[in-house]
């Protein structure tokens, strides 16, 4: 197999190929395509045969090259020399689809001889802007009554525009009227459509017509466009009175005239507009009683008809006078008299009768199939005695004759009963008379149904959500097939196909009403356990055989707020309340402490925020609502309380809202003075009486004293009771926090910030044995965590901290 591509350029047009050539028995199965624009002039090359099919161009003539076109014309031809498609002449795309469709195709076979081969060549026809729109009527008329209010709407005639696509009509514009406007809609086809809209009240008076000129374009490049006048006449009062075209009408009739035939249509013309000028017409007194039974007036459109047969012999002439009244409030009237003369004619009708007819009959009948035998006859002779039959067009039955003037009503096509369930089917005879009379009869055809019409649901999938925590036996959805059959054949029956879900059957799950296709759960489901569940129910009738057919059920469990956060940190081996302590030389925006809360609830659901229930000092603590962490918002002073507590709350996204609380006590503590050169860190000093006033110092300058030393000796006593521990001095943002009730003894985390008290607790959870290890004086704190088989080992400072695995 192989493919070729070749693009052909022709007076800036393009010609796109695409052929495929597998040989089997000099025949190719491919189909090579074409396309090019429409209109292209006589002459225009499309592409070259000799290349695009590989045929040698030197044995073109001798191997008799010719092109048949599978149309009526001849478009295009082959240059036997040069081995061109070219046109032969001009195609227009919309004569040759004759439709608006999408694609146009002009279908061809090359062949030649020796050997012989025939090429399948299919050229598509594209189409181009080279008609503009137009509208089927130039002038459109208008009445419109002064006292019609603003804002009434008049139907317009649409434009039509053979192009297809985007060639085809646009929009409409109308030229600038100070009473009218247009409002375009658009149908579901894509076409436009456009009403004329009053603005401003008529005045006959002032203006009694009013001319406009719409114009449709399309949405070619360049654009064309049609127009179209548009006259409204602005209607009057009643002031003229109807006449007719003539005083008086001799008309000559043939007796024995069909009844309903016409026999005149008087037309009288009132000069006034709207209702003022419609007529009605009537007999008037001096038009005797059998004439009035013999011919029909018809009030609205002046048409005089046969109501009974018309005899020669009975009556020769027939005088009437017809009066026609307009409906103005003060009705006007014109007169006209008629003078009928009956002609002596053929009178004789033919005559229909069926000799067998078979009802009802099955749907899937056979074609050809005899349903009535039907004979004509006719009195007369000659061309009057001759008769023809016939039945509608549109009617899937024929009549053939079977020998004189007897013919079979034949089926001609299949029937379908869901579409026609009966026919009726007149029957016509004609004879050849002048004029021709005629006859009918009409029977009707019921069809019996079969089962021949697959059960269908709506939807070929169904999604359907389902709230959990649902009570059993609850109404899921209402899951309902069609069958167009009839009885038994349309009785349907549900069922849930059995498809097994971890050892579970579905049918254990949910459960479908066989009747009604009602679908109910039979559990209460759990979003956090199962959230979807995906099985089919097939619909079955009751035909023979039965007809079947299944759809897709998609469950999805919707969650519930269901699930309290809980929270994991920070770890609380009894109750909710935390002790924390942490130096009051901490500065402002040391993290203290983490609040780490989980929900199980999906994602909506289990969105975490942080809130503070209770705060000592809203001035000295922030907590991030999204991360959770407490920070300090300024250093301490002293006159801050030693004792702190906040209470926070984890609240999730749900609703309602569910939460969980976590305490935090917090103890400050003093750092040693003495043991701040030991550390790595150089500590801060703060100036206490930087900010007070030089006159208060001088005051007060006695009782500080006396505070300060107070100060220092407390300061001197805690460092003692530390020193036997040989651990160094926590730095001023060091976190210490001890465990009572921890299986780890005598185990102490000295870190830098509250991120390391985080790591500490973590790892006991572990099993692990987190313990403090003294370094030489001007090194750095070591914090191991020992596990059985491998150590951690932190190394913290001032200015980092890391973490390091050692075996």
């Amino acid at each position: 197999m192989k493919r070729f591509a070749a693009v052909i350029a022709d007076n800036k047009r393009y010609v796109f190929i695409f052929l495929l050539f597998p040989a089997i028995f000099g025949i190719t199965s491919a189909v090579t395509h074409y396309s090019i624009p429409e209109e292209m002039v006589a002459g225009s090359v499309v592409a070259n045969l000799a290349t695009d099919l590989g045929l040698d161009l030197n044995t073109l003539t001798k191997r008799r090259i010719r092109l048949d076109v599978i149309s009526n014309r001849k478009y295009l031809d082959i240059n036997k020399e040069t081995g061109d498609l070219y046109i032969a002449q001009k195609i227009d795309r919309e004569y040759l689809c004759n439709i608006k469709t999408s694609s146009c195709f002009l279908k061809m076979d090359v062949t030649v001889d020796n050997p012989e081969r025939i090429f399948n060549i299919e050229l598509e026809i594209l189409d181009i802007n080279d008609n503009a729109p137009h509208f089927r009527r130039d002038t459109m008329h208008l009445d419109i009554s002064e006292s019609t209010p603003v804002g009434e709407r008049f139907s317009l005639n649409n434009a039509v525009d053979p192009d297809f696509g985007s060639n085809s009509i646009k929009t409409y514009y109308l030229t600038e009227s100070e009473h009218f406007d247009i409002d375009i809609q658009s149908g579901r086809d894509g076409s436009k459509f456009t009403n004329l809209v009053l603005k401003k009240p008529l005045d006959r008076e002032k203006q009694a017509t009013h001319n406009m000129i719409l114009t449709a374009v399309d949405g070619g490049v360049p654009a064309r466009s049609g127009t179209a006048s548009i006259i409204v006449r602005v209607l009057d009062v009643n002031d003229n009175a109807p006449k007719f075209y003539k005083d008086s009408y001799t008309i000559n009739l043939t007796e024995n005239s069909p009844i309903g035939s016409l026999v005149l249509k008087l037309n009288a013309s009132d000069l006034d507009e709207g209702s003022n000028s419609d007529i009605v017409y009537a007999f008037s007194l001096y038009t005797s009683e059998k004439t009035q039974q013999t011919f029909s007036l018809n009030p609205e459109n002046g048409e005089i008809r046969i109501k009974e047969i018309v005899s020669y012999e009975d009556f020769k002439i027939y005088d009437m006078e017809v009066i026609a009244t307009d409906k103005g409030a003060n009705p006007l009237s014109g007169h006209c008299k008629l003078t009928l003369l009956i002609n002596d004619m053929n009178d004789n009708h033919p005559e229909i009768s069926i000799k067998s007819f078979s009802s009802p009959v099955k749907e899937d009948v056979p074609v050809n199939t005899v349903i009535a035998v039907v004979s004509v006859s006719d009195k007369d002779s000659g061309e009057n005695g001759q008769v023809d039959i016939h039945i509608s067009d549109d009617l899937p039955f024929a009549l053939k004759e079977s020998s004189d003037n007897y013919y079979e009503l034949l089926v001609s096509e299949p029937l379908d009963r869901e579409k026609v369930p009966e026919y009726d089917i007149t029957i016509t005879v004609t004879d050849r008379g002048n004029p021709p009379l005629s006859d009918n009869e009409t029977i009707t055809l019921e069809l019996l149904d079969i089962n021949d019409n697959v059960p269908q649901f709506p939807q070929t999938f169904y999604t359907i959500p389902v709230m959990e925590n649902n009570a059993p036996g609850a109404l899921l959805s209402s899951l309902t097939a069609i069958d167009p059959d009839l009885h038994e054949n349309q009785y349907l029956v549900y069922f849930i196909i059995e498809k097994e879900i971890v050892n579970t059957s579905m049918s254990m799950l949910f459960s479908i009403n066989p009747e009604n296709g009602n679908l109910y759960a039979l559990k209460t489901f759990d979003y956090e356990i199962e959230k979807e569940f995906l099985f089919h129910i097939e619909a079955r009738d009751s035909g023979v055989p039965p007809l079947s057919s299944n759809v897709t059920v998609h469950i999805i469990i919707m969650d519930q707020n269901d699930n309290t956060p809980l929270i994991v940190s920070p770890w609380r081996a009894h109750g909710s309340v935390v002790e924390e302590k942490i130096p009051r030389s901490t500065d402002k925006g040391t993290l203290i402490a983490k609040v780490i809360a989980i929900d199980s609830d999906s994602v909506h659901n289990s969105r975490i925020t942080y809130q503070f229930l209770h705060n000592t000092d809203a001035t000295l603590f922030s907590l991030d609502q999204y991360n959770g962490e407490i920070r300090t918002m300024r250093m301490f002073s002293y006159r801050d309380s030693r004792h702190q507590q906040l209470v926070v709350i984890a609240k999730d996204n749900g609703e309602p809202a569910l939460s969980a609380t976590v305490t935090v006590k917090l103890s400050t503590v003093e750092t040693a003075l003495k043991t701040y050169a030991d550390m790595t860190e150089v500590p801060l000093g703060y100036d206490i009486f930087s900010d007070l006033n030089l006159y208060l110092v001088i005051g007060l300058g006695s009782v500080s004293f006396l505070l300060l030393i107070t100060l220092l000796v407390t300061i001197v006593l805690k460092c003692q009771k530390t020193k036997p521990s040989k651990a160094a001095p926590p730095c001023r943002n060091s976190v210490i926090s001890s465990e009572r009730n921890s299986t780890i003894a005598d185990s102490t985390l000295v870190s830098n910030d509250a991120y390391w008290y985080s790591l500490f607790l973590a790892e006991t959870r572990k099993g692990k044995l987190v313990v403090r290890q003294p370094v030489p004086k001007g090194a750095r704190y070591i914090v191991s965590s020992l596990p059985r088989s491998t150590g951690l080992t932190e190394t913290s400072d001032s200015a980092a901290s890391t973490l390091q695995y050692s075996k």
